[in-house]
């Protein structure tokens, strides 16, 4: 508690209003990648889905531009209040052409966050109180998202008891976490309704920052690459070769976020006792040796036990990385700095979903394993020989 009590007060609120999105996009991802398989809609449609998803985060550029220029704010207030929209159309359909719809809404919601969330975090803490914040952040995001993994645990007692059926309660379910979601933009108009922002209107990234963003950003497109082969399938994967229901995958995936969350509890001692660079490395490269090990485990339950240190290995990661980014950005830079660095990380995260998706259709369940690892292994690689002496300094 000793780093999270520096974070300013501000900050500690606008974190947890993010908890009620969070829930909610948690119950849509086991809805997506572990339901809709039950049900029969294709993991090539899944994979497609999530897919363009990524693919809209393009829209996280000129919305960080933005951002920069005239406050971030707003753009927050927009996209976390649009999140509702595609959890109730995917609850009321199964028509392919109105879920690409709403996977691209999803998409829009995202790039609204993104380009806004880690600047706002940034701009209110320093060099002091960083690493604390960004954790608390990630933990509580986490935490958010693995109460939503969770839900789905609870639905065979409540069908037992209201003699509903699963596929209903499935959707009534999505349609309730939707209208939760809203309550994410409502506290966060109440947290800064008299905060005056600082705003840049001429100012964008030029020079030496520039190309220091483009390296940055291109070697962590090699980490969405690999990942996007198999992580946002891991539930169908686990649904087509070991035949689990979305009630046993929902769980995994939340006991694997609060693993995660834990574990990012130690994020800023690591980053305190190795360096920020360091921790980063250290981190993601353990993580890769248990996604090699993912391609060869012929049981349920050690293909669980081996992805959840490997969720929380890499994840331990993760909040350094968005703190070292800011760090070396100044503040007039990091709405477009986090914009850019999520678009070239998660487009060829979404070109590689759709190409996982299609792989395991096939029935080919290692190969995913064996492409992400051979891309982590290059990134990071590339990562410590390009940035050993880059420091963050503001």
């Amino acid at each position: 508690m000793g780093f999270f009590s520096t974070i300013p007060r501000r900050v500690t609120w606008l974190i947890f209003a993010g908890l009620f999105n969070n829930i909610g996009i948690g119950y849509l991802l086991v809805y997506l990648t572990a339901f809709f398989p039950e049900i029969g809609v294709s993991p090539g449609v899944v994979g497609l889905l999530l897919g363009l998803e990524g693919a809209m985060l393009f829209l996280s550029i000129p919305l960080g531009i933005r951002s920069d220029r005239r406050g971030r704010k707003n753009i927050l207030l927009v996209g976390s209040a649009i999140v509702a929209v595609p959890m109730i159309m995917m609850a009321l359909t199964v028509e392919v052409p109105l879920l690409i719809v709403a996977a691209l809404l999803f998409g829009v919601a995202e790039s609204a966050f993104l380009s806004t969330w880690n600047a706002m975090i940034a701009d209110q803490t320093n060099l002091a109180n960083r690493d604390a914040a960004f954790s608390l952040s990630f933990i509580v995001s986490t935490g958010g998202v693995a109460f939503g993994f969770l839900l789905p645990f609870f639905l065979p007692l409540v069908e037992g008891v209201t003699g509903i059926g699963a596929v209903p309660i499935h959707q009534d379910l999505l349609v309730l976490v939707g209208v939760l979601s809203l309550l994410t933009p409502l506290i966060v108009y109440a947290i800064f309704k008299n905060y005056k922002e600082t705003v840049n209107p001429g100012k964008l990234i030029r020079g030496p920052n520039f190309r220091l963003l483009l390296k940055f950003s291109g070697i962590n497109g090699v980490i969405g690459l690999g990942a996007g082969f198999i992580i946002p399938l891991i539930p169908t994967w686990l649904f087509l070769k070991f035949q689990l229901s979305d009630t046993v995958i929902g769980p995994v995936l939340a006991v694997s976020s609060l693993t995660i969350a834990m574990a990012a509890v130690l994020s800023p001692r690591i980053s305190g006792r190795l360096g920020v660079l360091r921790a980063i490395l250290t981190t993601q490269g353990l993580s890769t040796a248990f996604m090699l090990s993912l391609a060869l485990v012929p049981t349920a339950a050690l293909a669980i036990s081996l992805y959840i240190i490997r969720a929380a290995l890499m994840n331990m990661a993760s909040p350094l990385i968005d703190s070292y980014l800011m760090g070396i950005m100044t503040q007039e830079e990091r709405g477009l700095a986090s914009a850019v660095n999520t678009v070239i990380w998660r487009l060829p995260n979404s070109v590689s979903t759709i190409i996982g998706g299609v792989i395991l259709a096939a029935g080919i369940f290692d190969l995913p394993f064996y492409l992400a690892t051979a891309l982590y292994v290059f990134a990071i690689g590339l990562f410590y020989s390009q940035f050993k002496n880059i420091h963050p300094n503001s």
